[in-house]
């Protein structure tokens, strides 16, 4: 069994205090509609443990994330899922391998059969030379027995997260287009809106105009089947942009957020709002919650965070946000818990 080892919310609240009168996060986030209720550190055995999700699945816990030498390069990353019953005591639950491939960003979702299912990335480096990728899906009936690895959508692509909504699953992949006479750091990248049935055979729904190096993408949905999206960019402004799209997700509406995020995600609760989460740059990386909608992305918590941190994921559960996510503040990349309280 691991420990956890538990964070000072108390101390944490006087922390923030602080970063809010630094100019960290605005000022108007002094009267929070969060509060933090506790933070726990529950990994740190790897490495370089990083790139996290959270789902419930059986009355269990688990925890996704990627062990490896460092963010990038080195020997290649290998996939810890940890479990835990009660959120307090933490176990390793799986590891995935495969021989030659760096996987990276482990994301958790049910299919509609039941099972728990896992996609990542797949890249395969010589030293610091790349040369391709793809991404992997995996299965489960338990969350502790895997089966292995399959390949999916095309050479090239990184399907970063799906969410599965009326049987399908739906997701992001972005892909590197090459331009003539400019360096591989140059190129643009196109984003690819996929479905599938069973969450290995994909098919191309659309691919909307994004500028800017589109990549990091999650969607959820509204009760009416709208698809949100929030995407990452690297270039231009480098501002994330927010998307919506009524069935079948071929015309997009798109808004510009005035914030770099990295690692994006977001959840919609059961009352309708939405809270979202991911890097927030200025005076240095944190990771933040953030209020959330169409056309809104608002930093209203920096969690206990800094270096190399971000990539959370979120789950409701009695009446709290649950949110895991990395940081190096402790001086080593480690996987945390937080759980946040939503105030009416």
């Amino acid at each position: 069994m691991y420990p956890c080892i538990r964070g000072l919310a108390g101390t944490f609240l006087a922390f923030a205090a602080v970063l809010v009168a630094g100019g960290a996060i605005p000022a108007e986030a002094e009267v929070s509609p969060v509060e933090l209720v506790s933070v726990e550190k529950i990994w740190d055995e790897g490495q370089h443990n990083a790139f996290t999700d959270i789902i419930r699945f059986r009355d269990r816990w688990f925890v996704s994330f990627r062990e490896g030498e460092g963010h990038v390069y080195g020997e290649d990353g290998t996939i810890r899922i940890i479990t835990s019953a009660d959120g307090e005591t933490w176990e390793s639950a799986a590891l995935l391998v495969e021989e030659g491939v760096d996987l990276r960003d482990p994301k958790l979702s049910v299919t509609p059969d039941g099972r728990l299912m896992l996609i990542a990335g797949g890249s395969v480096y010589e030293g610091r030379d790349f040369v391709s990728r793809q991404p992997r899906v995996a299965f489960s009936d338990d969350g502790f027995e895997w089966g292995s690895t399959i390949r999916v959508c095309e050479d090239g692509d990184w399907l970063w997260r799906v969410t599965w909504h009326n049987g399908k699953a739906y997701g992001f992949s972005y892909a590197p287009i090459p331009q003539d006479g400019e360096e591989a750091g140059s190129q643009e990248w196109q984003l690819t809106l996929y479905v599938s049935d069973d969450g290995i055979d994909y098919t191309p729904v659309c691919r909307p105009d994004v500028p800017g190096r589109p990549n990091e993408t999650t969607v959820r949905f509204l009760d009416d089947d709208t698809m949100i999206a929030l995407v990452r960019r690297e270039a231009g402004s480098t501002n994330s942009w927010i998307g919506t799209a009524p069935p079948p997700y071929t015309e997009w509406s798109w808004h510009e957020t005035g914030y770099r995020i990295g690692g994006p995600n977001f959840i919609i609760l059961p009352d309708g709002s939405m809270w979202a989460g991911g890097r927030y740059y200025p005076g240095g990386a944190t990771t933040v919650l953030a209020r959330f909608g169409p056309q809104t992305y608002e930093p209203v918590l920096t969690l206990p965070s800094g270096g190399d941190t971000s990539y959370p994921g979120f789950v409701w559960h009695d009446g709290l946000l649950w949110m895991s996510y990395y940081s190096s503040h402790e001086n080593k990349s480690s996987i945390y818990l937080a759980k946040i309280r939503i105030q009416e």
